[in-house]
């Protein structure tokens, strides 16, 4: 399944009811791409009539601490809403109205904190619809820096490069680099690379060593911040194409081979190494939003696709999948591009692959793919797939250059 974007160009889950878009973002700054969409061929789920919306919309940035965070749903009810700070997991307390149509957070945030929100909601006729979104709160020092990735105190997979996005294009970006410091407990150099002229990303030459800790210092234009972040163990999934397996590797040991569906040869998975930006237990997904129709009806509609995890912003995701038979998974690409594992209609079965592959990964984790039919080259900048560029092209985008 596919869908655009947090962390970077293209936004994936929109304000108006958090539907997840198929691959509206390219693949890179201004390049078109192929759709890398993620139904497979099956039938489309009837729509639920209800619509979220959350506010404000995802992909916010500078979101005052006081500034209300709310859901609401036309056409239906809200059976669950939870606000959580990504980097600890803690929830935010919140008010559910009497009548199901509206939710609101409870009290102020804290600055500089990435919250993700997830919202259920069901029509009259009990259809469900989910709606998501991620926001990131004002830092105290807010006047320039828009935003830093990872976010302060949490712990993320060795593929996690440092992102700092600017609230606006910076024309001397020498200078402003300059004012940057990111340096590693392992030692590792560190290097800055611009993605456009608002996107400065920093990674070492080869992934983060495991338990190392990473420490971003910023003083740029009277904005002086630290952010410190842990790097966990070294998990590195490769999905190969051709044999429709999954072989995930943790800590240079294979711990679980796992039967997948890729993308058809109409709709090939780009080949290359992408990174997790992001995981939802459920999201909302519609091929009409990039033109996917069929007869004037969307080519898939899929209210909750269980265990999605983002792998670049122009809409390629690694997901459960509880529409395909069980004969598809190891034997046959069936999806729009996405990587498809074996689940369960909500997702409810811990024992499913998709379940597990989802519960034992995280932010930052690394998924290569090989041996697919596309013939794209996967762009560094579409989403954090920063390792897609050899290091001496790299190191000549620093410093501005």
């Amino acid at each position: 399944m596919a869908t655009a974007g947090v962390f970077g160009g293209a936004l994936a889950l929109t304000a108006l009811g958090s539907t997840a878009h198929a691959a509206t973002g390219g693949n890179g700054a201004g390049t078109p791409a192929p759709t890398q969409a993620a139904a497979g061929q099956a039938n489309a789920q009837d729509a639920s009539d209800a619509r979220i919306r959350i506010t404000p919309g995802q992909g916010a940035y500078n979101v005052g601490i006081n500034r209300p965070v709310a859901v609401t749903v036309t056409n239906g009810k809200l059976t669950k809403v939870t606000m959580t700070a990504v980097a600890t997991g803690t929830e935010v307390p919140g008010t559910l109205a009497a009548d199901g149509t509206s939710w609101k957070a409870d009290g102020r945030l804290a600055p500089a904190t990435k919250y993700q929100i997830a919202a259920e909601a069901v029509d009259a006729q009990n259809r469900p619809v989910t709606g998501n979104a991620t926001i990131t709160t004002v830092s105290p020092a807010n006047d320039f820096v828009g935003h830093v990735s990872p976010e302060n105190g949490s712990t993320v997979g060795v593929g996690m490069p440092v992102t700092v996005t600017f609230d606006k294009a910076i024309s001397d970006k020498a200078a402003v680099e300059s004012e940057i410091r990111v340096s590693s407990s392992s030692g590792q150099q560190v290097v800055g690379h611009w993605f456009g002229g608002s996107r400065l990303d920093f990674r070492p030459e080869n992934y983060w060593k495991p338990g190392s800790t990473v420490t971003v210092r910023l003083d740029v234009h009277g904005t002086h911040r630290t952010v410190t972040f842990k790097v966990g163990r070294s998990q590195i999934s490769t999905v190969d194409a051709r044999t429709k397996q999954m072989t995930v590797v943790r800590d240079g040991r294979t711990i679980r081979t796992v039967p997948i569906s890729s993308g058809s040869p109409e709709h090939p998975t780009y080949n290359g190494r992408m990174v997790i930006s992001e995981k939802y237990r459920q999201v909302h997904m519609n091929g009409a939003s990039v033109g996917l129709t069929k007869d004037g009806k969307p080519a898939y509609d899929i209210q909750a696709v269980p265990h999605a995890m983002r792998l670049t912003d122009s809409g390629t995701f690694i997901h459960g999948n509880y529409w395909g038979a069980n004969s598809v998974f190891g034997k046959v690409n069936t999806s729009h591009g996405c990587v498809g594992l074996k689940d369960v209609r909500g997702g409810g079965d811990g024992r499913t692959p998709a379940a597990w592959f989802f519960d034992n990964s995280m932010v930052g984790d690394v998924v290569i793919v090989k041996n697919s039919d596309d013939k794209t080259p996967l762009a560094p900048g579409n989403g954090l797939s920063d390792w897609n560029m050899p290091w001496s092209e790299w190191v000549s985008g620093s410093g501005g250059n």
